[in-house]
């Protein structure tokens, strides 16, 4: 369990590149372009929803006029103009409506493709990344970078640009119609609202991404603590569990109550700004009309203008602290693509040609961390077919070289060579293909057990699946449930014992086929019944196949065709079970502990 480094949110991430419109732009115009056809439909469409909308206060103003009395003393119903105006706000909404259905594939499209583009590179990164990462706030890192991709494709293509061109329209009708001050105003407005806007939402974007960071911490706590159910059990720490996430959630509850007080100054120093100007026009309006020298008609048209001009002004700031607020959503996730992985195919490599199955580690040095070696010059040979043991005290190096055979990371100095390729110089998914593992702790996805197993090898037909049970002798298993085979496993397949795990696990191996099997302490957490029965399945899995155990329990070793005694990262012995205890050395003191132990545990059945 992790929660005791838990207690406050990680630091910002300092490689996160901030973003700017052009960087989105870039990644954005490539799926524009593929619906180049659709994005123009959708322009079109957006014009005729802003040609009806600009042209209803006009035909609002000949209503007026059509049935005021100072100018009409015969009244006539102005039809022409009643019907005019309901068609323009028909269309106003027709038009909008068909804009955003064409567009919506685009969208769609967008965030399907750049949703897989990040799953598939997070499989592409290293495992040590994978080993240090926080998945609930990657889950919500993804989760609002995507919606920050819908909200820009949307507004940037179809508010923005139009709302400019609807203020500079509604200028030059003012301009025209009435005075050259009413577009004064306007112009002046909005150059002061936007002006204050883009001051304002800069500096609370600092609020958004503190809360940001607050909702992906708490998310990831929360995830934490769930994956790791049973050990809160154990610990009796249910209360502790539940003070630690409240910490979490306070410093999410006072970034939100930051970034709404920001908020607030914002939109209310907006809202001032168009009462202010609308006002000062209405005043001017007024005082026309008393003079006579415009209608009520024309009254009504400015006000309709303004109101229609200043909710898409308004909408357009929204928009602004919206695009900002996408923009701080999309860092994680983008930069999430700018990692570049660290274990990755060489320039020039081929895939790897299995003919025999030999396995050579040549003068292999290698640690985690420089100044803590791991492996020291680390050099044997395991024959095709052989099955060979790797066997030391914990720390000895033995899980590593596993990591290493499959490449999760790359040597400091030597050579792993199959067949006498050096893996370094063959396709990362070949080498893959070629070794199959039964780790220590076998993952199950929260599926059937059926689709457990078939994920060894998808394309597998219903008799290869039916064979591999038979195989990891889990039929007897099976046919005890009342589902069979379609029984659900659980989250990380905990509904079934350790023992069922692995026989799962051997099975899905079996029916990945490879040349090479790898099989790291997979008896170790096992009671002895369990263990006698994954070894029989091991035992006949390993037929044929180069097979390299990792053991900690040396009895589930002693038939392997050759052991090889690891201590302090170096190769110290090798023989056969025989051989190596007529040897005397270290694994014959290993040996004699481990009996004892056993021993003792037969002799004293309360312990």
């Amino acid at each position: 369990m992790r929660a005791m480094s838990a207690q406050s949110p990680p630091p910002k991430d300092p490689s996160v590149p901030r973003l700017h419109l052009g960087q989105v732009w870039g990644y954005l115009w490539p799926y524009l372009w593929e619906f180049r056809g659709r994005v123009l439909l959708a322009l079109l469409a957006l014009l005729a929803a802003k040609g009806a909308t600009l042209a209803m206060p006009w035909a609002l103003k000949h209503i007026i006029d059509g049935v005021d009395r100072n100018l009409q003393p015969e009244l006539v119903l102005p039809i022409a103009f009643l019907l005019l105006y309901g068609f323009f706000r028909f269309g106003g909404v027709f038009f909008g409506e068909l804009r955003d259905a064409l567009f919506s594939r685009v969208t769609e499209r967008a965030m399907r493709r750049i949703g897989l583009r990040v799953f598939e590179h997070l499989h592409q990164l290293e495992l040590n990344f994978h080993l240090s990462r926080q998945t609930g706030g990657i889950s919500r890192d993804i989760e609002r970078g995507t919606s920050g991709i819908n909200f820009l494709m949307r507004f940037m293509m179809f508010n923005i640009v139009p709302t400019l061109f609807e203020i500079l329209m509604v200028a030059v009708i003012f301009t025209l119609a009435f005075s050259v001050w009413y577009a004064l105003i306007i112009l002046v407005a909005v150059l002061i609202y936007v002006g204050f806007t883009v001051v304002v939402t800069e500096w609370r974007t600092r609020f958004v991404r503190a809360a940001n960071l607050a909702d992906s911490s708490t998310n990831t706590r929360a995830v934490d603590s769930l994956l790791n159910y049973e050990t809160v059990k154990y610990f009796n720490n249910e209360a502790y569990e539940a003070k630690t996430y409240d910490t979490f959630l306070a410093d999410w509850e006072n970034a939100k109550l930051k970034n709404r007080l920001t908020l607030l100054a914002l939109n209310s120093g907006q809202a001032l700004i168009i009462a202010l100007a609308m006002t000062a026009m209405m005043v001017m309006a007024a005082q026309a009309v008393i003079d006579r020298t415009m209608t009520l008609g024309d009254l009504a048209m400015i006000n309709a203008y303004l109101i229609q001009l200043f909710i898409p002004l308004n909408f357009l700031g929204f928009v602004y602290r919206e695009i900002r607020r996408a923009l701080t959503d999309l860092e994680n996730m983008l930069g999430l693509l700018s990692r570049e992985p660290q274990i990755r195919n060489a320039p020039e490599a081929k895939p790897l040609q299995v003919t025999e199955g030999r396995i050579e580690f040549d003068s292999v040095h290698f640690g985690y961390h420089a100044e803590r070696p791991i492996l020291q010059d680390l050099t044997f040979a395991i024959e095709p077919g052989q099955r060979v043991a790797l066997v030391g005290a914990s720390g000895a190096g033995k899980s590593t070289i596993a990591r290493l055979l499959y490449r999760f990371y790359d040597l400091d100095h030597g050579e792993i060579r199959i067949d006498g390729q050096n893996i370094r110089n063959v396709t990362l998914d070949s080498l893959r293909r070629a070794i199959a593992v039964v780790p220590q702790d076998t993952v199950l996805f929260n599926a059937s057990i059926r689709e457990n197993i078939a994920y060894g090898r998808p394309s597998a037909s219903d008799d290869d699946i039916e064979r591999a049970i038979d195989m990891a002798h889990l039929r007897r298993f099976i046919d005890a449930l009342p589902q069979g085979d379609k029984t659900l496993v659980g989250e990380r397949g905990l509904k079934v014992s350790g023992g069922e795990k692995q026989r799962i696990a051997i099975a899905r191996v079996l029916l990945k086929g490879a040349p090479i099997l790898l099989f790291d302490e997979a008896t170790s957490a096992l009671d002895s019944k369990a263990e006698a029965a994954i070894l029989t399945a091991m035992r006949a899995v390993s037929v044929g196949h180069t097979s390299l155990v990792i053991a900690h329990r040396l009895s589930t070793v002693v038939d392997a065709d050759r052991i090889l005694v690891l201590h302090q990262g170096r190769l110290v012995e090798q023989g056969s079970h025989p051989e190596l205890l007529r040897l005397g050395g270290r694994y014959a003191q290993l040996w004699h502990l481990q009996q004892s132990a056993s021993n003792k545990a037969a002799d004293d059945p309360a312990g």
